[in-house]
Formats: structure tokens, sequence, C-alpha cells
């Protein structure tokens, strides 16, 4: 299968019902977010040695390819993507925050090269939660992607914090 089909030359692309759309369509830059949200995933886990939060970070890229594809109108009954998805990044936040000492000023995003990795996973993210919620006010959007996506913020925060701790450097307090 070549990556190149020519269709996309026109400015339109594809979704996963088989209809196309302006490539600068709010559904199309939604999943984008979320695209570009996987790719910095990818990247704090490229740049960690714990075994537990690398394995958070895939398994949570793996939920980004499914929320990408609800978004492109893909087949509900096909995508693995459920409530259980949520309550396992709570529990994920209740395991890293057992680990943290309590917060009690507002920090600024940075730290240690991990944790502003995963700041800027979290800014991204809040970002395509934005934009899912413009999008559920013009078209259909599944409630789990905001959901998700704004539980996943939240892992970000605590998760950037947890990097801070396992590379032995403080929060910067605000």
């Amino acid at each position: 299968m070549k990556i190149y089909t020519k269709t996309g030359d026109d400015g339109t692309t594809g979704l996963c019902d088989g209809s196309r759309v302006e490539k600068d369509h709010l559904r199309v830059d939604s999943y984008g977010d979320v695209d570009e949200l996987n790719s910095t995933l990818g990247l704090a886990a490229s740049h960690t040695d714990d075994k537990t939060l690398k394995e958070q970070l895939v398994t949570i890229q793996k939920d980004l390819m499914s929320l990408g594809s609800l978004l492109s109108k893909g087949q509900k009954d096909k995508i693995d993507l459920s409530e259980k998805h949520i309550q396992a990044l709570e529990t994920f936040i209740d395991q890293h925050e057992e680990k943290l000492p309590p917060l009690k000023n507002f920090i600024l995003p940075g730290g240690s090269k991990l944790a502003s990795i995963l700041h800027m996973a979290r800014t991204t993210c809040r970002r395509a939660e934005r934009k899912c919620v413009t999008l559920a006010k013009k078209d259909v959007v599944d409630p789990l992607c905001v959901m998700y996506l704004n539980r996943l913020s939240d892992y970000l925060f605590v998760a950037s914090r947890y990097a801070n701790v396992l590379n032995q450097v403080e929060d910067v307090v605000w």
C-alpha cells in the first residue's frame, strides 16, 4: 500500500465514514489536535526509563488513536474506547498522587525535561478538548471524547509532577 493517494491534493480529506471534508474543517482540526497530543506523548515516553509511566503513556496513545477515530466519524461499535478508559486514567492519577508531596501552591509548567514535555502535552490536550466542545455544538461528537480529554489533562498534570519527583527536580512554584 502506498502512503500517498493524491486524493487530498484538492484540499479535502476522507473521514472514516467515507465522506470528504475540507482539510481545515473543525472535525479535522479536532482530531489533528489529538494526533499532535499523541505525538507529544510519544516524545514523553521516549524520555523516561520509568516502566510504569512509559506503559501508561503508550496505553493512552492507543486510547487517543481510538478517540481520533471517533472524531473522524468511525463506527463506535468497532472502536475500543469506553468509560473504563476514563476510570483507568483516574487509577493512574491516584497511583501517582500517592507518591507526590501535597500541592500547596500553583506551579509553573516546567522542572525536568520530561515534566516539561508532559506539561506541553497537557496544554495540547486542553486545546483538543476545547475543539471537541466547539465541534459538539455544531455536529455529533461522542460525549466520551470530551470526558476522556478532560480527565487526561488532569492525568498529565499529575504525571508532570511525578516526572519531577522521578528526576529529583522540584516543581516550579508560582
